[in-house]
């Protein structure tokens, strides 16, 4: 199992996704509608690859060659195609395509812990009160949510996928169960993949289902599944369960998840493991217009022998990410999808005892590409050892208040709590300009 340091599991994301649904959906959130500028959107969808632990700003994209060893580490930096932009040696795909990449160095919280800094870069919205290294934490809807609420779901499919859990703040808050996103857990490299929800349980006939399908309309005739106000957990559960009959009706979901139709030649591309197929189905789903997918990708804490550990994983992961945006570009579906790359923070300048390094949220950096993001750049610069961004400094809330300005959302409207509470989406609504095109 992929684990941060806190030893948080799958299955405790899974755990918090049902305390979302039931928490979320006590009440339907009031969106308001006066006020809102109107964004023409630059992309359709968004896929967010989450690093999981806090991905090495170092090992990554902002290599220091010139740095004392201690700062510098094992791996040596290479050129891209674009001028300035230099890259880790065991990422030899994206150096290639740099041209397609913009890569920002300069974004910098104050956040260094999991709970709270995986909260702080998926909703744009700093936690209200402290929070622990292993929290999961809901304070704000995430982007995922927001986006789902926003800008609406495909016919036939749900607005927001997370493979192959959700992210510990990848929750809808007070915007309800309706907008948490549909998780796939199964591993699309076996060769029995078959999503749960999306098709009829083994034994099931279409007409039994159909039957039960009525009775259930029988039974949410009573009165307090009608009223939606009344504060009953059963609420956000049905709008969960209506979910997924309808999924396993969907035509259009069944063909989104048979990835089998790939020719193997692509899913070879992507590489046959778990990550690389979870990326291909992304890419399939946006294909069918889904707005909003994460891949929820663990195993980034490296406390201890962080180079071992990325002599293995970086090779992988760099072919996969690169196969995902060439794959999108070829297929002309690149310009209206945007792909980002990040975790909750960078890690320490220096390497630890054990050959490691810490949580770090001075600097770090985020891959962006698509969705009429100007490629070959590098936004931003930390200094020469890498302990903080110092050139174009930018804040989490201007990284959400990009995404949500490229999927033509303001991300200066207001949401409505059920207590009538207003929040803006995100408090800063100013995007990276460099990234906007």
């Amino acid at each position: 199992m992929n684990t941060n340091c806190l030893g948080v599991t799958r299955r405790d994301c899974l755990q918090l996704g049902l305390t979302t649904l039931l928490g979320g959906g006590l009440a339907t959130a009031m969106r308001a509608s006066s006020g809102t500028n109107k964004i023409a959107p630059k992309a359709k969808s968004c896929i967010l690859i989450w690093m999981d632990g806090g991905p090495t700003h170092y090992e990554t994209f902002d290599p220091k060659p010139d740095a004392p060893s201690e700062y510098r580490g094992d791996f040596k930096a290479i050129p891209t195609k674009t001028n300035g932009m230099m890259v880790s040696e065991h990422m030899k795909g994206l150096a290639a395509i740099s041209d397609k990449l913009a890569i920002v160095r300069s974004i910098r919280h104050d956040q260094g812990n999991h709970g709270a800094g995986n909260h702080y870069m998926t909703t744009g919205a700093p936690p209200r009160i402290p929070v622990g290294c292993g929290a999961f934490v809901s304070f704000h809807p995430s982007m995922g949510s927001v986006t789902a609420a926003e800008v609406g779901a495909p016919a036939g499919l749900p607005a927001y996928f997370s493979f192959p859990s959700m992210t510990r703040s990848g929750g809808p808050n007070f915007l309800g169960a309706k907008y948490a996103p549909f998780v796939v857990e199964e591993n699309p490299d076996q060769h029995d993949f078959r999503v749960r929800d999306v098709a009829l349980p083994s034994g099931l006939t279409a007409g039994r289902f159909a039957d039960r399908s009525d009775v259930r309309v029988e039974v949410d005739r009573f009165r307090r599944f009608l009223d939606k106000t009344s504060g009953d957990p059963a609420i956000a559960l049905d709008e969960h369960y209506l979910q997924a009959a309808e999924l396993m009706k969907s035509k259009e979901a069944q063909a989104a998840f048979n990835i089998g139709r790939e020719p193997e030649k692509v899913r070879q591309a992507y590489t046959r493991t778990a990550f690389g197929q979870r990326a291909l189905l992304a890419r399939r789903l946006v294909e069918a217009g889904v707005p909003f997918i994460t891949l929820n990708d663990g195993g980034w804490d490296h406390h201890t022998k962080l180079f071992d550990a990325l002599k293995t994983r970086l090779p992988s992961w760099d072919q996969v990410v690169s196969a995902l945006i060439s794959d999108l570009d070829q297929r002309g579906l690149l310009d209206t999808t945007l792909v980002i790359a990040l975790g909750e923070f960078g890690r320490t300048p220096q390497i630890n005892k054990d050959g490691g390094r810490d949580h770090w949220a001075n600097a770090m950096s985020v891959l962006f590409a698509g969705g009429g993001t100007p490629g070959g750049q590098v936004i931003g610069a930390t200094d020469k050892k890498g302990f903080a961004a110092i050139e174009r400094v930018v804040s989490p809330e201007n990284f959400a208040s990009t995404i949500y300005t490229k999927l033509g959302i303001d991300p200066n409207k207001l949401l409505y709590a059920p207590n009538g509470r207003p929040s803006h989406i995100v408090s800063d609504p100013m995007p990276i300009k460099e990234l906007m095109g």
